[in-house]
C-alpha cells in the first residue's frame, strides 16, 4: 500500500504549476469508449490538488483547439502523476480526440486543477459515494484518497451502468475494497451483459437498493455524481427518507464550478409540511385538503375514496391511478413505468400533493 504523502510538507518550487504542460504517460482502455490517461510534469514537478477536483485540458482538434474539463481520476496522495478518467459520447469532439490521438509522449497545456467538489482531507467522516456512467471518476480520486489513508477510512461506494461491462474503475475498486474492509463496494446494473453471469444488484437505483446496500446512509455524507435526471433521482430518494441534504454534495457533468460562489443548487421541488394542498376525486366527486407531505392514498382513504393498494411502498403498482391535473410528487421503487409517468399515471402510495391536484378516482 502506498503511503500517504503529506501534502503541504511538499517545497513550493516542486510543486506543478498550470504554466508548465502535461505530458501523457499512459493510455488505459476502461470500457468501451472510455479511457484514462495518465500524466506526468516534464520537469519532474510533484502534484497537489484535492480528491474531486478537476483540471481543463487545450486539446487540438482539427479547425482549432477547444478547452475540455475533466475530473481527476487519480489521488492526491500519489503526487508523481494525474489521471483523468474519459468517455467520448457519440457527440464527441475533445473526448473523441483523446481516445483517436492522444499517445503517451505527447504534451498538453492545461488549466487548474480546481473545483469545490471535494473531500474535507482531514476530517475522519463516513461517506456514501454514488455515481453512474462515467461520474465514476471522483469517486475513483477519493476512494483511492481514503484507501492510502486506511486507518481513517469508512466508506460505502454504489456505482450504477447499464451493463457490467461498462462499469468504469471496477478492478480498481475492487482492488481497494479486497484489501481495505472498511470499503464496502456495490455495483448496480440495469441489463446483463450477453453470455455471461451476473450475481450483483440489477436495476435503477431507489429507496429499496439504499436501504439494502446502506441501511446506515443517514449517518454518512453523501457525494454523487452521474447524470442530472439520475442525480435528481438520488435526491428524491434521500429527501424521501428524512435525509438531511445538508450533508449532500454533487458533481455535475456539465458544469463542474470552482467556487461556491459560483454552485447553483438544484431546483428540485420538495414536499413541505407546512403548506396546503387540496385534491380532487373527479370519479367520486369527493375533495379533501391535506398538507404536501400526505400521500394520495392516504388522502384518498381519509376522504372515503377507495383506491387498491398492496404493498405501499411503490414496488408493487397495485396503486396506479391517472392524475388528470396538477403536480405531484413521486418517489418509487419500480412499480410504474417511465411511459406510464408521460402518460399522466402515478402511484398514489408514493406520490405527494403540490398544490391543487385532480385524481381520476
Amino acid at each position: 500500500m502506498n503511503a500517504l504523502v503529506d501534502l503541504p510538507a511538499l517545497k513550493a518550487e516542486t510543486i506543478w504549476r498550470d504554466d508548465e504542460p502535461l505530458e501523457c504517460c499512459s493510455a488505459v482502455p476502461e470500457a468501451p469508449d472510455v479511457v484514462t490517461f495518465g500524466f506526468v510534469s516534464p520537469s519532474g514537478a510533484l502534484f497537489r490538488y484535492e480528491p474531486g477536483q478537476f483540471v481543463t485540458l487545450e486539446l487540438p482538434v482539427p479547425g482549432g483547439p477547444v478547452w475540455r474539463t475533466y475530473t481527476l481520476s487519480s489521488s492526491p496522495s500519489r503526487p508523481l502523476s494525474v489521471s483523468v478518467t474519459v468517455k467520448a459520447q457519440s457527440d464527441s469532439v475533445g473526448t473523441r480526440w483523446m481516445l483517436d490521438h492522444l499517445r503517451p509522449g505527447m504534451r498538453l497545456r492545461a488549466k487548474g486543477p480546481a473545483g469545490i467538489f471535494t473531500l474535507p482531507t482531514r476530517e475522519k467522516n463516513k461517506y456514501l459515494f454514488i455515481s453512474a456512467g462515467s461520474g465514476v471518476t471522483p469517486t475513483l480520486s477519493m476512494t483511492t484518497y481514503l484507501f492510502d489513508r486506511a486507518t481513517d477510512v469508512d466508506v460505502t461506494v454504489v456505482h450504477c451502468a447499464r451493463r457490467p461491462g461498462d462499469i468504469i474503475g471496477r478492478h480498481l475498486l475492487e482492488h481497494m475494497a479486497a484489501r481495505v474492509p472498511a470499503i464496502k463496494l456495490y455495483f448496480l446494473v440495469e441489463e446483463d451483459d450477453p453470455f455471461r453471469v451476473w450475481t450483483g444488484f440489477r436495476g435503477r437505483f431507489n429507496q429499496l437498493v439504499l436501504g439494502l446496500i446502506a441501511g446506515d446512509y443517514l449517518e454518512r455524507d453523501v457525494y454523487c455524481c452521474g447524470p442530472e435526471p439520475f442525480m435528481q433521482a438520488v435526491r428524491e430518494t434521500l429527501q424521501s427518507l428524512g435525509y438531511d441534504m445538508a450533508r449532500y454534495h454533487q458533481e455535475s457533468f456539465v458544469a463542474p464550478v470552482e467556487t461556491e460562489a459560483d454552485a447553483v443548487p438544484p431546483d428540485d421541488v420538495a414536499p413541505d409540511a407546512e403548506t396546503t394542498a387540496q385534491v380532487a376525486f373527479a370519479a367520486s366527486g369527493a375533495r379533501a385538503q391535506c398538507v404536501e407531505t400526505d400521500t394520495i392514498l392516504a388522502v384518498a382513504r381519509s376522504a372515503g375514496v377507495v383506491i387498491p393498494s398492496g404493498c405501499t411502498f411503490g414496488v408493487c403498482g397495485t396503486c396506479k391511478v391517472r392524475k388528470l391535473s396538477g403536480q405531484v410528487h413521486m418517489v418509487h421503487n419500480g412499480g410504474i413505468t417511465d411511459e406510464d409517468v408521460e402518460d399522466g399515471w402515478i402511484l398514489a402510495c408514493c406520490s405527494k400533493p403540490i398544490g391543487a391536484v385532480e385524481i381520476d378516482a
